[in-house]
């Protein structure tokens, strides 16, 4: 089996170190380069963030490239309300030690894409778009050369959850994801409808925890402290697990069920800034541009996720 090539870009954020831990533990999956960007919380974090991830997965082998610092357009928004002041509340993972490449994210971005063959690489968007909509404002010519973006972000039967109306990631940087969503490329787009089914509870982060790892304890550790936002706004049980469903879709993809749709970003409204607007029932006669993923069978994305952790 040819292990699928990705580049991931992120901005950790708990349920980003989820998601790059479980990444880093599927051999199915080759990642060339993590790229990262601001929104959890500002750039200086989230790259020192996802190296310590790197290391704690012993997987110091893979690059990791700061990008920008701010959306395209717009003020950075972050959300050290969800996630604590450090971004990864709930662990104490080491200062890491590997260094931060010199390149920019988004040079890493064209230059990868321009030197493979066509359809070989995969860009996975944990955060906001900016990394990836300046890459592919620069460089057009990469576009076609992209097999797929699998991208967590937007929200519709769901709505928002940093506006009444718009989701964290798309909000930040309403711009870029316009960019992205218009852009062409073979798009499937992980909303709000789908992760809100993906809750931790006592039983799954006992899972972690009994792993016995220092991966499992760290993990148990985030949602420990990640749980504590969701459960409080939303009366759950536990806390949605966002960004590891990115690629728990590209390891398993009849764990999800959804729609070739179009899917639209509001950019000008103040009262829907960042919306994704989903024509789920196909009404606006507008071409469609993204698979919209509703549905998730839960029970079986905690058992994947647990399982491969254990690997770690």
């Amino acid at each position: 089996m040819t292990a699928r090539k990705i580049i991931i870009d992120t901005d950790p954020g708990q349920d980003d170190a989820v998601a790059l831990l479980l990444a880093m533990a599927s051999p199915e999956l080759d990642i060339l380069g993590i790229t990262v960007v601001a929104g959890n919380v500002p750039l200086a974090l989230t790259e020192v963030n996802t190296r310590k991830v790197c290391e704690l997965a012993g997987r110091s082998d893979i690059p990791v490239y700061a990008g920008c610092d701010a959306p395209l357009e717009r003020p950075l928004v972050t959300a050290e309300h969800v996630h604590g002041k450090t971004g990864l509340d709930g662990a104490d993972l080491p200062e890491p030690t590997m260094r931060l490449q010199d390149r920019h994210a988004v040079d890493f971005i064209i230059d990868t894409i321009r030197n493979s063959d066509p359809g070989q690489i995969t860009l996975c968007p944990l955060g906001p778009l900016t990394n990836i909509a300046e890459a592919l404002t620069r460089a057009p010519d990469i576009t076609a050369k992209i097999a797929e973006i699998v991208l967590m972000g937007g929200g519709y039967f769901e709505q928002g959850n940093i506006t009444p109306s718009a989701e964290f990631n798309i909000y930040v940087d309403p711009e870029a994801a316009k960019i992205v969503f218009g852009a062409g490329v073979k798009l499937t787009v992980i909303p709000l409808d789908c992760t809100h089914k993906a809750l931790t509870n006592p039983a799954r982060v006992k899972a972690f925890r009994v792993l016995g790892t220092p991966v499992g304890d760290a993990v148990a550790g985030l949602t420990d402290f990640f749980e504590r936002f969701d459960k409080e706004k939303y009366g759950s049980v536990g806390a949605p697990l966002h960004d590891p469903c990115v690629i728990a879709y590209l390891l398993q993809p009849d764990l999800f069920q959804g729609r070739f749709i179009n899917v639209e970003i509001e950019t000008a409204s103040q009262l829907t800034l960042g919306s994704t607007v989903a024509d789920w029932w196909r009404v606006s006669g507008r071409k469609p541009n993204a698979t919209f993923i509703r549905d998730i069978d839960d029970e079986g994305f905690f058992t994947l996720l647990t399982e491969r952790l254990g690997r770690l």
